[in-house]
């Protein structure tokens, strides 16, 4: 494993040898052969469906899940997927989840789908990348992702056939014998012949592919972004990026001796390829936790304990979970641990001190994003994190900071803010998307692609975020597209313009809110439009927890909804609200832009404080603060 302490050490690594002399694997079949060649009986992927420390768990050894893919692959052709085809899995997480992203690459093209979605975006999904198959739960106790799969089937008719994975495999008696009787019934018919995915897996060979595997390069997966209008963007991957992203995990960060407890989703980029994929590359342990991962049942609870349990030397995580686990005790010996990875949203410095005080580990803080197959910058794990920075761009990453002009394109100056822009072997250029309208004016010099990020490169090369230029709202690390909620609030007669944005959460990181304009005479009781908001918009996450009614809303000269104003009144609002409600003698005097901070809240006091409770409450949001001057 490569040393990754400094700018030095990536720049080493790339002067090696250029990328396309990298002896690496051409397709997922052999890189996961390679795994298994390598590690043999090591343990591969390990899931438990409830979050107990003592609680049944299953492993899977490296053998076993090359074994497990090669069936489920040789399955998929059989069913008719050829490597144009689509394998869609709407799954939350379990061994059958891994080994269908791997199998459905494959055979085909893999697409996972978050199932906290509609069922009106899991059909769309479902059209825009042509799925035949699709793979999915059994019906279950205590989930809806059967009723939500069926319907979205129903209006998918290019699926031929549903795949269904039975949990009931992870329990134990009594539990596992109660779940027959108590299943829940699926009404909804469709078109599409059903299939127990386990049961049709264990009829094919699973020492050898039945067909010829791809002969290089090519389109393996479709993941969509954001999912909150009626046609998602769908970002396509190559093996090319899928295994650049577990290269860089097998050489920078992980090896064979490493457990990495994972408990985000395997619909999201995050945990698909730097996580799964540097295990594949590296040999290293992945356990998963409950299949909601952090959203499960007791894993807050019980995770100092998991820890433990398994002996895990890296975490990956996100803010939100990371403040969630900061307002538990630390439990268990955790003195394998390492060090974390945060991802997906802005980590604030509080809580990094807190989380290093808490359990004697730092957190590195890293930046993806899915239209590069994921992985663009991280803080060196074995050396000098910048808190707040996203850390330096990884080996064979170009990122470059720009400013479109009508001439074309200005390279930005030290610290000087513009749109970040990234060339990697992650970046398929020109196709980002499925759509090609979609990718029209997304890259720069035919090369860069525009990630709609705004940040700056300082004089040590470090990555810093200091806004979106795409507007979205990003809850939890899941976007949402803040012109849904307008589209919806604005169909109601009496509103005339409607401003969606994000406001700060503690927990969430941001949660959506929305500032109206009514039209002239007009009156809307706070009822009347939260029923509207429920009544139109069709995913739960997008609905504004906020409605605020103002006289006229900020507008640019030409008219344009200002929402740099509307951001500034939220933040003033909810940062407020938390230190009354804390009992702090303080509020914010006002919100300013800095060119390299973004918005930052300026904090007078009004009485005696204890400042380090102020700071541990300020802490918990991601908007940066200074005492008003």
């Amino acid at each position: 494993m490569a040393n990754f302490a400094s700018i030095a050490d990536r720049d080493a690594v790339e002067n090696e040898m250029p990328w396309e002399g990298r002896d690496r694997a051409q397709t997922m079949y052999q890189f996961l052969t390679r795994a298994r060649d390598a590690y043999g009986s090591r343990p591969a992927l390990t899931f438990q469906i409830f979050s107990g420390p003592k609680d049944k768990a299953l492993t899977l050894s490296w053998s076993e899940l090359h074994g497990r893919v090669t069936q489920a692959a040789n399955l998929l052709r059989h069913l008719g997927v050829g490597e144009g085809d689509t394998v869609a899995y709407l799954l939350p997480n379990c061994l059958e989840t891994a080994v269908t992203l791997l199998g459905g690459s494959v055979a085909g093209i893999v697409n996972p789908i978050n199932p906290l979605l509609e069922s009106e975006q899991i059909s769309a999904i479902l059209r825009e990348t042509k799925a035949k198959v699709l793979v999915t739960l059994k019906p279950f106790p205590k989930s809806d992702i059967a009723q939500k799969a069926a319907e979205a089937v129903k209006f998918a008719p290019n699926v031929k056939t549903v795949l269904e994975i039975d949990l009931n495999r992870y329990l134990t008696p009594p539990k596992s014998l109660i779940v027959p009787f108590v299943r829940p019934k699926v009404t909804t018919k469709h078109h599409a012949d059903v299939y127990c995915f386990n049961r049709e897996c264990a009829k094919m060979p699973g020492d050898r592919l039945t067909f010829a595997d791809s002969a290089g390069d090519r389109v393996a997966a479709y993941f969509h972004t954001g999912g909150t209008t009626g046609m998602p963007k769908v970002a396509q991957h190559k093996y090319s990026g899928m295994i650049y992203n577990g290269w860089l995990g097998g050489t920078l960060l992980f090896t064979k001796e490493d457990v990495l407890i994972c408990p985000l989703p395997l619909f999201h980029v995050f945990a698909a390829y730097p996580v799964l994929m540097s295990a594949i590359a590296s040999g290293a342990h992945v356990v998963m936790p409950t299949p909601a991962g952090y959203r499960g049942e007791g894993v807050f609870d019980n995770f100092w304990k998991l820890v433990e349990r398994w002996k895990v030397t890296f975490l990956i995580t996100v803010p939100t979970a990371i403040s969630a686990l900061m307002q538990r005790p630390v439990n268990a010996d955790i003195s394998s641990l390492k060090t974390a990875i945060s991802g997906s949203a802005p980590l604030p410095l509080e809580l990094y001190n807190r989380f290093k005080a808490a359990t004697g580990v730092e957190i590195a803080e890293g930046y993806g994003l899915t239209e590069a197959t994921c992985l663009v910058s991280v803080n060196p794990v074995d050396g000098h994190k910048k808190v707040g920075s996203v850390g330096i761009p990884l080996p064979y990453c170009h990122v470059r900071i720009l400013r479109k002009t009508t001439e074309g394109f200005d390279e930005c100056g030290v610290d000087e803010v513009g749109e970040i822009c990234v060339a990697n072997p992650g970046v398929f250029e020109g196709s980002t998307y499925t759509e090609a309208d979609k990718n029209h004016d997304l890259f720069a010099e035919d090369r860069f692609l525009r990630t709609g990020d705004l940040g700056r490169l300082d004089a040590d090369g470090y990555l810093w975020i200091t806004g979106r230029a795409k507007d979205l709202i990003i809850r939890g690390g899941h976007n949402i597209d803040p012109a849904e909620i307008e589209e919806a609030l604005l169909s109601h007669p009496a509103v005339a313009f409607a401003g969606a944005i994000g406001q700060p959460d503690s927990f969430a990181g941001e949660l959506p809110c929305v500032y109206l304009e009514l039209v002239a005479g007009a009156s809307l009781t706070d009822e009347e439009l939260t029923a509207h908001a429920k009544k139109h918009i069709h995913e739960r996450a997008a609905i504004p927890k906020h409605i605020e009614v103002m006289d006229e809303l900020p507008k640019t000269a030409v008219g344009k909804i200002f929402k740099p104003d509307l951001r500034k009144r939220a933040i003033s609002r909810v940062l407020d609200a938390a230190l009354t409600e804390a009992g702090i003698a303080a509020h914010v005097v006002a919100v300013v832009e800095d060119k390299k901070r973004g918005l930052v809240a300026g904090i007078a006091t009004t009485g005696a404080i204890d400042e380090d409770k102020l700071k541990q409450k300020l802490g918990e949001f991601t908007v940066p603060w200074e005492w008003a001057k």
